[in-house]
This record gives structure tokens, C-alpha cells and sequence, in this order.
């Protein structure tokens, strides 16, 4: 029997603060009901930042989408941009802070998810506008395009 895939439409993000007060909006995309990862868009204001936070089992990764920034990890700095990819160990001290003049934007990756879905989605509704949905259309300026397909019936050199 088939599985039907899941289709999330732009107009269903749903953007959350983990807390009321915070700089960085997080939207779960996909959840441990549906995905062995978890899966979020994340927006940090102009300036913002979460707080030092760590997750004991779990890895995280960042897809950058838009915006530069720096994150911190266990005292390490780090430059990120658009295009770039961050991974986080489990047990690693880190903060992400937004050193643009725009928001920025990553793809951000949970597992195992160990609770995090259920926090974002616990946390106060934030306003959720057509930037935030616009930015999942968007791919980073500067990437090449996909390889051409190549074709079973073409002779080896």
C-alpha cells in the first residue's frame, strides 16, 4: 500500500516565540509524528539572538537561507551567511545572533527531536508575514544549478 506524501502550503506556517520577549520566531515544518527529523524554519530579527541553549542527545543543523550572523559554540566563533551549513553536537553551549541589517533565515534540523517540536509549538504565536513565506521559495543567490540528468542509454567515455 502507498503512502500519500505530506504537503504543508506556504500559508500554514504558523511562527512561534519559544518565549514572549524573544528575537527569533521558529515555525516546526515537520514534527516527530511525521519525521524522523525535525524540521523548522527559523527567523531571526535584526539584531536578535536566542539565549545560550544547549540539547543533550540531540544534533542540531542549520541551513542558512538569508542573512549573516555569528554563532558561538562551546567559545568558538563563527561567521554565518546564506548558503552556509552549521552543525551543532549534542551537549554543545551555543547562541546564533543575527549581525544583518535584515532578518536572517535557516532551515534548522533537530535529532533526535527529544521535546524541541513540542516547546516551539507551546511557545506565545508570533506574527507570521509574506517575508517569512516568501523566504522558502527563495534559494541563496550565487548557487549553481542542479547537475543535468543523465540518461541510462549514454556510452561510457
Amino acid at each position: 500500500m502507498a503512502i500519500a506524501p505530506i504537503l504543508i502550503p506556504p500559508d500554514a506556517l504558523e511562527m512561534r516565540h519559544i518565549s514572549a520577549g524573544d528575537t527569533v520566531r521558529l515555525a516546526v515544518l515537520a514534527g516527530p509524528e511525521i519525521s524522523p527529523v525535525t524540521v523548522l524554519l527559523e527567523a531571526w530579527d535584526a539584531g536578535g539572538a536566542q539565549p545560550s541553549n544547549s540539547h543533550p542527545v540531540s544534533t542540531e543543523l542549520f541551513v542558512f537561507l538569508r542573512g549573516t550572523g555569528v554563532a558561538v559554540c562551546d567559545g568558538a566563533e563563527v561567521p554565518v551567511a546564506a548558503g552556509a551549513t552549521l552543525v551543532l553536537p549534542p551537549t554543545s553551549l551555543h547562541r546564533i545572533r543575527n549581525t544583518g541589517r535584515g532578518r536572517m533565515y535557516a532551515l534548522t534540523l533537530m535529532c533526535p527531536d527529544d521535546g524541541f517540536a513540542a516547546l516551539v509549538r507551546r511557545g506565545p504565536l508570533a506574527i507570521t508575514d509574506s517575508e517569512d513565506r516568501a523566504v522558502l521559495a527563495d534559494l541563496p543567490p550565487g548557487l549553481p544549478p542542479p547537475p543535468p540528468a543523465s540518461s541510462s542509454s549514454e556510452s561510457a567515455p
